[in-house]
């Protein structure tokens, strides 16, 4: 079992808009001295930016916790001014649905949309709603985590591992696979998302599934598990000691309360295949600030943006290393079939349907 204690200080501010340039324009010189020098790759993304400001606004959607999206979207404010960001955050399964309304409707709101819903990039696709992007770094990131054509990328990497209270849950008895999680000494302590609700639980799931059989599922229930609507309430309820354990914590979430002082411990199984998937961004056709759109990928994608990723996420960029307390994303035991998992609907919908069978209907308000 590895453990992963984030060890890194609270994330800094972004980078500013000359340092960008200049960091930028240099990573892509030798593509631009094709075309003149590294002076001609500054002054596109100087254009870039004076298109920008003048739209002077972004509308970014972000699925997941909103605060996250707020501080990026503050950072890059600040990076580049002139240029306000309005954030619109909420369960990714409940923003796609407005951004399919604007579609339908030719009257785009949003600009671009981080989601962890891969299945939607890749019908917004099919339906030429989206404008292709290849920022700079665009080679630098592995096929699995992009969209060939440059249409949607992922931003960073992030996995569902364990996590406990050590104030509820002796050292002895912390869970180092799966199957532990049965252990009647766990009974009522274990909490996770709806998987009927959560993709990405449904993909841990089935992962468990997968390997151990349904038989995994009957006992379980058995040990009277917990269930929450969204992975943040997950941390919460295990720092408040409401909760003990789960195999269902996303790993930035619970890094990045362990870093700052909660009471909580993430642990990255080795035994146990950790889920992982690109959070992703995709650029609206018939956006209301194009410009702004790229502008704000291109800054996401950047070395130094790249390098300054909290605990508990991994950089898409093969040449940018990961968080400190943290190895290559490559060197975990992963399981990075997500893109796959979730683009089969028809088994999905036959797996909610079997996991609400199990659990029953979903209940409560989702934790952002």
């Amino acid at each position: 079992m590895a453990t992963a204690n984030g060890q890194r200080g609270p994330r800094r501010g972004g980078m500013g808009r000359r340092r960008f340039l200049q960091v930028t324009a240099a990573g892509v010189g030798a593509l631009a001295l094709a075309r003149g020098g590294a002076r001609v790759a500054h002054a596109q993304l100087e254009e870039l930016y004076r298109l920008a400001r003048g739209e002077g606004q972004l509308n970014l959607y972000g699925g997941g916790p909103t605060a996250p999206f707020q501080a990026s979207g503050n950072q890059f404010a600040a990076a580049f001014p002139g240029i306000t960001v309005n954030v619109t955050g909420g369960f990714s399964n409940e923003l796609a649905p407005e951004i399919d309304r604007q579609i339908a409707a030719g009257n785009m709101d949003c600009d671009i949309t981080i989601l962890q819903t891969l299945q939607d990039f890749e019908r917004w696709k099919r339906a030429n709603a989206l404008l292709p992007f290849q920022p700079d770094g665009f080679d630098q990131i592995p096929a699995g985590f992009k969209d060939p054509d440059g249409t949607s990328v992922g931003i960073r990497v992030t996995g569902v591992a364990f996590a406990y209270s050590p104030g509820r849950v002796p050292e002895e008895n912390v869970p180092r696979t799966a199957l532990d999680f049965l252990d009647p000494k766990l009974g009522g302590l274990c909490i996770t998302c709806y998987p009927h609700d959560d993709d990405v639980t449904l993909y841990r799931y089935d992962t468990i599934v997968q390997k151990h059989g349904w038989d995994f599922m009957d006992r379980l229930m058995v040990n009277r598990p917990q269930f929450i609507r969204g992975h943040l309430g997950v941390v919460r309820e295990i720092m408040a000691d409401r909760a003990g354990v789960s195999f269902d914590s996303t790993t930035s979430s619970t890094a990045g309360a362990q870093a700052n002082g909660g009471n909580i411990v993430l642990l990255i199984p080795e035994e146990d295949a950790m889920p992982i998937w690109p959070q992703s961004a995709g650029i609206f056709r018939g956006a209301p600030h194009p410009n702004a759109a790229k502008l704000y990928l291109s800054w996401l994608l950047s070395r130094e943006e790249q390098a300054r990723l909290a605990p508990g996420t991994w950089p898409v960029r093969q040449d940018v290393a990961p968080p400190t307390g943290f190895r290559p994303i490559s060197e975990y035991n992963v399981a990075n079939d997500f893109r796959a998992f979730v683009t089969d609907e028809a088994r999905i919908e036959e797996l909610r349907r079997r996991y609400e069978e199990y659990i029953g209907p979903i209940r409560g308000e989702p934790v952002i």
